[in-house]
């Protein structure tokens, strides 16, 4: 071979190589970054709903009749809940027409919201019963269900803030 076919043969080698040592570094990167995003995904905190969590703290031959009560409590009221929803949706739906009544409005809102505070009442009720039937450290771990804000806050994840201490 002669040497200027040398020197073309290592140039087209060396571009090579580069070309091929990008290709690896972006798909490194590129998999890292992947990753990441799956692990984010599966975390705990994201694939476990607060009230799952707070049940999970419950001791292991509680968890289940708790779940079950809990679960047998949500289907009895579903009904109250469905109608409130009904029942607003009507009145924003007459809001919205021409035929928009004030008053008919009104009895809507107000019948809706009834029936909202009607199954949570009963929701209430049997989380005061079920409460009353656990031990100390349970029933504390369940207390979250009682908060007015229609979510559980799980109170000693590691991003929040700690719980309070008793004295």
């Amino acid at each position: 071979m002669s040497p200027k076919t040398l020197k073309v043969a290592l140039a087209a080698s060396v571009a090579l190589n580069l070309f091929a040592l990008a290709a690896g570094a972006t798909v490194l990167v590129g998999r890292a970054k992947v990753e990441d995003r799956i692990d984010a995904a599966q975390s705990p905190q994201q694939s476990r709903s607060p009230f799952a969590t707070v049940v999970s703290r419950l001791d292991p031959q509680v968890r289940q009749r708790v779940r079950q009560t809990l679960k047998a409590s949500a289907l009895t009221v579903k009904p109250d809940f469905e109608e409130a929803r009904i029942k607003r949706r009507a009145a924003v739906e007459m809001a919205g027409s021409p035929n928009y009544d004030p008053a008919r409005a009104r009895t809507l809102l107000e019948e809706s919201r009834a029936a909202e505070l009607r199954g949570r009442a009963k929701l209430e009720a049997d989380a005061v019963d079920l409460l009353a039937t656990l031990e100390p450290a349970d029933r504390q771990a369940l207390s979250e269900i009682l908060t007015r804000r229609g979510r559980i806050t799980v109170r000693d994840r590691p991003d929040g803030p700690p719980p309070p201490q008793e004295k």
